[in-house]
């Protein structure tokens, strides 16, 4: 994901099918927008958005199945065909065992001259002869894997070798949590309606929905308001930045907090070293490094601002601890004796802690009984299969579901945050509805990124905030600056250690 991939109507929420639905009721028993009307303007919107990505198409195939998802592609097809396009209706199943508005959808595009090709529903053969394919063929509804009909009709799509504009949401994607049930169409672009689904954000819908614009459809205000309170919320930088404190003129270094990075065994001492910066680069007011001894010279030449101490024993670290605010655990530390045994010493000190890394491989074996202090987790989908005894599979078939089960597991009474990471990386904290950043990009793939996002939240914590909101904060700047680097230079060959300046830079631009 990234800076352009959403557009259209602005959005701070997002909704499950089943909430969608409840919007577009609302909607129509509210306020009266009948059904057919709510359906045009869908099927307009999407028109709209297809001539202002393709300006130079000049023929559509529109491919239907048997749902409101078809009335909205029936609508398109009879926008273009009133603006002189060549129209292609590919229609699964006789197109008279259509209903409701999605009938009535029907019967205004045949109005307007519309042909229909109808083709076998459970063996559908055709050839999409347009500039541009209309996915219109299943919606939000569906759930379960595509039966093969439908199936076979995604094969042909993609067979074609043309552009794609999905309608709601790309065929085959679970609109809750973006797996793939089973095949999905791969859209150029997506155009969805009322409210952003929060399946096209997170799991795989970033390799299938192209830039996704939303289109509300002139729903009303008081709608989202009764239905958004069990939404989850959509997190970007714009949204999350007042939650990293502004410094005040009479501000001192102690103010601003003491983070502690653990870890950097043998040859791992740039995981620490860009944890620690990352720290600073955020505004934490002292930066101190527990690693191997033959990591200190060159962390020090590298940024002398930060305190450097070489351990060999995990009783080295007492001193350390006690001065520090908040841990960054985790980072370089390895899954040998060495590593193990600062783990467990800094889990006995009880302090507000920050894991990440080979600390969550620690972690899963070995979770503490009890914890009065702030923890922080920060799971890719591997490390957190890992944490909830699952596959990487399972994680990744409902990843709003995992991130729940990472609270429910490692939260205890302390506060507590978990990052799932990953494209539409989820946050989520207890009695809080969580979120996902809506922020990052394919070039974040790469490694130092998880050390830098650990030393950000931790220095974002030091400072005195929350760690639910600092989390937050933290995930939104991190994927930000990559995505600003990203837009300047291109993702390819994006490096971990180019963020830490754009850090500092996109801090300072709020404060000017």
């Amino acid at each position: 994901m990234s800076l352009d991939r959403y557009s259209g109507a602005p959005f701070d929420r997002l909704f499950s099918a089943e909430q969608s639905r409840a919007l577009d009721s609302l909607a129509i028993e509210r306020h009266g927008i009948a059904g057919i009307v709510l359906m045009k303007r869908a099927g307009e919107a999407a028109w709209r958005a297809l001539r202002r990505r393709w300006p130079n198409a000049r023929s559509i195939t529109v491919v239907c199945g048997r749902g409101n998802n078809a009335g909205d592609g029936y609508i398109v097809a009879g926008s273009a065909l009133s603006q002189g396009f060549d129209v292609q209706v590919i229609q699964l199943g006789p197109a008279d065992a259509l209903r409701g508005d999605a009938a009535r959808a029907r019967d205004w595009a045949l109005g307007c001259g519309l042909s229909i090709r109808e083709v076998d529903a459970e063996n559908p053969m055709f050839d999409s002869v347009g500039d541009v394919i209309v996915d219109a063929l299943l919606g939000t509804g569906a759930t379960g894997e595509v039966r093969p009909g439908f199936a076979r009709a995604i094969e042909a799509v993609a067979r074609a070798g043309k552009p794609v504009l999905a309608i709601d949401i790309p065929s085959g994607l679970c609109a809750d949590t973006g797996r793939v049930l089973g095949c999905a169409v791969r859209a150029d672009a997506t155009v969805t309606f009322i409210g952003m689904k929060r399946g096209l954000t997170t799991g795989a819908a970033a390799d299938y929905t192209g830039p996704i614009e939303l289109a509300t459809l002139g729903v009303p205000d008081d709608c989202y308001a009764a239905v958004g309170a069990d939404a989850i919320d959509a997190l970007q930088w714009s949204n999350q930045r007042r939650s990293v404190p502004a410094r005040t003129a009479t501000a001192y270094k102690h103010q601003s907090g003491h983070v502690l990075v653990v870890g950097g065994d043998s040859g791992m001492g740039g995981a620490v070293a860009m944890a620690a910066e990352a720290a600073l680069r955020v505004g934490a007011g002292l930066v101190s490094v527990a690693t191997r001894p033959e990591h200190v010279a060159a962390i020090l030449a590298r940024r002398p601002e930060v305190m450097v101490k070489g351990v060999t024993s995990a009783d080295a670290i007492d001193a350390l601890l006690a001065r520090a605010s908040v841990v960054a655990l985790g980072p370089g530390l390895g899954r040998d004796a060495w590593g193990h045994a600062l783990f467990e010493r800094v889990m006995a000190a009880d302090k507000a802690c920050v894991i990440d890394a080979d600390g969550l491989h620690r972690l899963a074996t070995h979770r503490p009984s009890k914890r009065s202090a702030a923890l922080v987790v920060t799971p890719h989908v591997a490390e957190a299969a890992s944490l909830l005894g699952t596959t990487v599979a399972d994680v990744q078939r409902d990843r709003f579901a995992a991130a729940d089960s990472l609270v429910a597991r490692y939260a205890g009474d302390a506060p507590f945050a978990a990052v799932l990471k990953g494209a539409g990386s989820v946050v989520a904290s207890p009695g809080l509805a969580s979120g996902v950043c809506l922020h990052g990009n394919p070039g974040m793939a790469s490694a130092g990124m998880g050390d830098v996002l650990a030393g950000i939240v931790a220095g974002i914590v030091a400072q005195g905030v929350d760690v639910a909101a600092a989390t937050r904060a933290g995930v939104c700047l991190h994927s930000y600056a990559a995505d600003r680097v990203a837009a300047r230079e291109g993702q390819r060959g994006l490096l971990a250690t180019d963020l830490l300046s754009e850090l500092r830079a996109i801090l300072n631009e709020r404060e000017r």
